[in-house]
């Protein structure tokens, strides 16, 4: 098949690459770094988390309590692990454009990031791993974020693809669109949202629900970002973590009322729609290409996935 020529040699996601390497990931307590951390614990990797505050409880993973917006407390940091990977998965994940947000996404977004590629340029790094985000615009576009979240990730990657430009610095960029599935607590977001409202008994408040979306479950996530560690020729790329088709914010939600028999409709309309929402769809044929990686997930086996976890987490979530 012409679509598997020069795929790189990554095709198997028993990562034997990253036993006994020290791992560290930033946001390792979120919902895709804590899936992440299960998946490395189980390949062997010597992992560690980082964060301000302490570990909330034992979750397998070495954790070190340090701000990543402290410059001298990350090159501490990271020249007593002398990490092999990173995964830089912590932000300040609020997509809204309201202004208060201005502050927390370049402290916690741009100013980490920079402070860990400061840190990591000398270290020895194999490779880092960034988040980024299906909200910020595609690099070279003479284009305006919708959010101070969107423009915070843009200034990231760019800072990202500039250290590997300048400095030959091993990093490589994840655009990951909308994530969803097991494990996710955060009940702003609407999936959580939906089906916690739906096992309440109570109606969803919903934006129109035209806007469309790309959804992506968070195992394939994860998978992709281990691909992405590990892949050759990918220092200074963007690869994109998506499904690579679309459904609006009302056919979502309808599905997932179908699938729990709600007893409530949900309410459209109640909530305004953010403006400027990009409308954006994964490149997975592209993503192939580059680390021999595709979603394997189907929408609806997710959903199905992700309403029994929370069924059988109630009271957790």
């Amino acid at each position: 098949m012409r679509e598997a020529e020069n795929v790189p040699e990554v095709s198997d996601v028993s990562q034997s690459g990253l036993r006994d390497r020290v791992v560290l990931v930033t946001g390792g307590r979120g919902f895709i770094g804590a899936a992440l951390c299960a998946r490395l614990r189980n390949e062997g990797a010597d992992v560690h988390t980082v964060g301000r505050t302490e570990a909330a409880s034992d979750t397998g993973a070495n954790h070190w309590q340090v701000d990543l917006a402290e410059h001298t407390a990350v090159e501490k940091l990271v020249g007593s692990l002398r990490p092999h990977y990173v995964f830089h998965l912590a932000s300040h994940v609020m997509g809204a454009p309201d202004r208060k947000h201005v502050l927390p996404t370049f402290r916690n977004n741009l100013q980490t990031t920079v402070n860990l590629l400061c840190a990591l340029a000398d270290a020895g790094c194999t490779r880092m791993v960034t988040a980024g985000s299906l909200v910020e615009p595609e690099a070279g576009q003479r284009s305006v974020p919708n959010s101070p979240y969107a423009a915070s990730k843009w200034a990231s990657g760019d800072y990202a693809r500039l250290f590997h430009a300048l400095y030959g610095f091993p990093v490589a960029l994840a655009r990951i669109f909308m994530v969803y599935g097991p494990g996710q607590n955060d009940m702003t977001k609407l999936v959580p949202y939906v089906i916690s409202s739906i096992r309440q008994g109570v109606a969803p408040l919903i934006t129109s629900g035209s806007h469309s979306i790309d959804w992506i479950f968070v195992d394939d996530v994860v998978d992709g970002l281990m691909r992405l560690a590990l892949a050759p020729r990918v220092d200074g790329e963007t690869v994109d973590l998506g499904s690579g088709s679309t459904i609006t914010t009302r056919a979502l939600v309808d599905l997932l009322c179908a699938s729990m028999q709600a007893p409530v409709a949900p309410v459209y309309g109640a909530l305004p729609d953010r403006p400027m929402e990009p409308l954006r769809v994964a490149d997975v044929a592209a993503s192939y290409r580059q680390i021999g990686w595709r979603p394997r997930t189907d929408l609806r086996e997710g959903l199905e996935h992700t309403i029994k976890w929370y069924g059988d987490n109630a009271g957790r979530a």
